[in-house]
């Protein structure tokens, strides 16, 4: 804990920021940064333009006093952190990847961290270097991390002490790894220490202007027919392509505090949702939990003015079952949104019975982020997945990949135009050879089923027996 707080009031001036809003478009009253889907700029680097963005508003009296990141733990530790003390901070570490672990633009990082303020200074580190970051949850065992580290052939590992040992049984057979990073109190031989070599990087830090469409973040999906496949995103499409996310599904503002319960940092929609809480000048609240305590979750909605929650339908279910939630009263939520599978109209009912508050739907997968979503601007179906968010066109398909009229059951399915969005996948990660022309589009079944009812709201009825891209 003493170490995040050490820098606090360091507010050093920073490299790089670029003074290219004019052709943003002003979203509120502070003006957050925009571009349209089909026209992204050359250049976009998420740290530099939104981050170092809001660092500016915060020193030019823009924007109020609400921290960027609230993190809390179990024994009631906050570190509180403002956009100014961010670029700070992951300038700090931006040096100390490219310096001390000797990483370079293009290079791959597999980060491996729970929910700790480090796993956004060392993803906003990549990003302002150029380093390709790849997300990963501490619950992969070593078998996972070797296929990760072999087929990713990263070149560098940030994780905890718990997994350092899984890590090290491991990579002797991974010829590519060259650095290992340890997040820890302790040291362990053969690893850098990197809260004692944050303490010395040098604050001042030249951002890489990365194009709009090199790679930023690279998934592995969860198959359960074959091995988990990488999808590389772009630094727009992932940076700001799902700005939609925030903008119309969470309803988010520069005032407002966003609490994403669940892994948020395994998913290519939980980390777009937290970019897209940034993008808005949010504050992004994180609690440390091992595992999830809908107690821990309730005292939290009543001491903290948290504004805006998100979470699947299970966290719902557990906070909802929890003996004492009809007493809890929550300080300052507003806004609930979820994604991750359905939730049940039942849910969603008594849900509001005792909050008050609906529960905003969402459908999303790891290739696409958020798909479909109802929000406070349509009318609300319970347990519908919403309608499609642009650019996104989704249909319902038959096996032959003919559209469906409403009411009949098939594929959920969307089309992708090959002028395609900016949200979509880098390709250059993909076989297209899987994929087949049809005219002047491609089509990509989702594997799951549905249909769409006559108002164009659709709902999910199961799963395809099996993924198929046609």
């Amino acid at each position: 804990m003493q170490w995040l707080t050490r820098f606090r009031g360091i507010h050093k001036s920073f490299h790089g920021f670029y003074t290219q809003y004019m052709r943003c478009q002003s979203l509120s009253e502070v003006g957050a940064p925009r571009w349209n889907d089909y026209d992204r700029p050359k250049e976009f680097n998420f740290a530099n333009d939104i981050v170092d963005y809001w660092t500016q508003m915060e020193m030019e009296g823009k924007r109020g006093p609400n921290p960027a990141l609230w993190w809390v733990n179990n024994q009631g530790d906050e570190v509180k952190w403002s956009f100014r003390e961010i670029t700070d901070l992951s300038c700090r570490t931006a040096n100390m990847l490219t310096q001390n672990c000797g990483l370079q633009r293009g290079d791959r990082l597999a980060l491996i961290l729970p929910r700790v303020p480090e796993w956004w200074l060392v993803s906003l580190g990549c990003i302002r270097s150029g380093i390709i970051f790849m997300p990963g949850t501490t619950q992969l065992k070593a078998k996972d991390i070797l296929y990760r580290l072999q087929v990713s052939k990263a070149q560098s590992i940030v994780t905890t002490e718990a997994l350092a040992p899984e890590v090290d049984s491991v990579a002797s057979e991974c010829p590519n790894l060259k650095t290992k990073l340890l997040v820890s109190d302790h040291s362990r031989e053969g690893w850098l220490d990197f809260r004692s070599l944050m303490k010395v990087a040098p604050p001042k830090q030249t951002c890489v202007a990365t194009k709009s469409q090199d790679p930023m973040a690279i998934f592995f999906t969860n198959r359960t027919t074959s091995s988990p496949q990488m999808v590389a995103f772009s630094h727009y499409g992932l940076g700001m392509g799902f700005s939609q996310t925030s903008r119309q599904w969470m309803d988010l503002q520069p005032t407002d505090v966003f609490w994403y319960l669940g892994d948020a940092l395994s998913g290519s929609l939980s980390l777009s949702s937290v970019l897209g809480a940034w993008l808005q000048g949010a504050c992004v609240f994180l609690h440390h939990m091992p595992t999830f305590c809908p107690e821990t979750v309730l005292n939290a909605l009543h001491r903290f003015p948290i504004t805006t929650l998100s979470g699947n339908p299970g966290v719902y279910q557990e906070l909802l079952q929890h003996k004492h939630f009809i007493s809890y009263r929550s300080k300052s939520l507003k806004h609930c949104v979820s994604a991750g599978g359905p939730i049940s109209p039942g849910m969603i009912a008594n849900w509001k019975c005792i909050t008050k508050l609906n529960i905003y739907e969402g459908y999303a997968k790891t290739e696409t982020g958020l798909l479909c979503a109802t929000s406070k601007q349509m009318k609300l179906k319970p347990g519908s997945l919403g309608k499609p968010l642009p650019p996104y066109i989704v249909q319902i398909v038959d096996e032959n990949s003919n559209t469906l009229p409403a009411g009949e059951e098939g594929n959920i399915a969307f089309r992708v135009q090959w002028k395609q969005p900016s949200s979509l996948y880098y390709p250059h990660m993909v076989n297209w050879e899987e994929y087949t022309s049809a005219r002047d589009h491609m089509l990509y079944l989702t594997g799951d089923r549905g249909i769409m009812d006559e108002d164009g709201y659709f709902w999910w009825t199961g799963r395809a027996e099996e993924a198929i891209h046609t």
